[in-house]
């Protein structure tokens, strides 16, 4: 039986057309897929993406341990801040392309592809063998919403106690999201501006009603997983699976070293 997403119901409100990936049972779209992008790509839209694996590695070694792990030293990354990053094989082959946060100085959340975390998860535990560092599957405690669009920082300001337009592309901090304590991150991980709300279970319908509220004014829609992944080819950013995979190195499949920036020219000429 396919794991449902704390949001499952509210989808089923809203009419939406579920797929299985990955063993979870997730929304592909809504009323219409080609709406779904414009909005994103004009205003925003709303995404559910709890499928997600979220693994935590901490310890006084965490930073070499990850290191030794992962391509692309994430132990270089600054303190609430995030970079792409990926696990790959002993044969150079991509075993899975990822998203490390730095949350504190010796801790650190991996987020994993669905069909891929315990994969990433084993391979983890192995590779820090030996560290003063240890590795645990914390993908029981979040679900995450992505609100993505160039209207999205705006919506999520109606809620939140910081002043998220000054929030840095690629940073993640704690925050304060219509009463509930979260985890707010600005990864724009479908190549166009956006923030990650990473919550706990049993808040999430609270807070999707809440920034649904807030962005009915702003024009925002929900969107499916059909919507991201055009969104994120539209953008030229590899999917695992079909630009990435056991065949690939991550030179055959053209990232080489991800970029840190999303890549829709809106976004550059917000930041640049």
């Amino acid at each position: 039986m396919s794991k449902k997403s704390p949001l499952h119901d509210v989808h089923t409100e809203l009419g939406a057309l579920f797929t299985d990936f990955a063993g979870w049972s997730m929304p592909l779209r809504y009323a219409s897929g080609p709406a779904e992008h414009h909005a994103v790509r004009t205003t925003a839209g709303i995404f559910d993406l709890t499928h997600l694996g979220e693994i935590e590695l901490s310890g006084p070694e965490a930073g070499r341990a990850i290191d030794h792990a992962l391509a692309g030293e994430p132990s270089k990354t600054a303190v609430g801040s995030a970079r792409h990053s990926m696990l790959v094989h002993e044969t150079g082959s991509v075993l899975d392309d990822l998203l490390v946060h730095r949350l504190a100085e010796q801790r650190y959340l991996v987020v994993a592809n669905a069909a891929n975390a315990l994969i990433v998860l084993s391979c983890l535990r192995d590779r820090i063998d030996g560290y003063a560092a240890t590795v645990r599957d914390a993908s029981g405690d979040w679900a995450l919403i992505a609100v993505q669009g160039p209207k999205s920082p705006a919506i999520v300001s109606e809620l939140a106690d910081i002043d998220v337009p000054l929030l840095k592309p690629y940073a993640i901090e704690p925050a304060r999201l219509a009463d509930h304590d979260v985890l707010l991150a600005r990864t724009g991980r479908i190549g166009e501006d956006g923030l990650e709300i990473y919550c706990r279970p049993d808040g999430a319908v609270a807070l999707w009603r809440a920034v649904s509220a807030a962005g009915a004014a702003h024009g925002l829609v929900p969107c499916g997983l059909a919507c991201r992944d055009r969104l994120r080819l539209e953008a030229g950013l590899p999917l695992y699976g079909r630009e990435l995979t056991l065949r690939t190195t991550p030179f055959d499949s053209g990232p080489g070293r991800p970029s840190t920036t999303p890549t829709s020219d809106s976004f550059r000429r917000k930041h640049s």
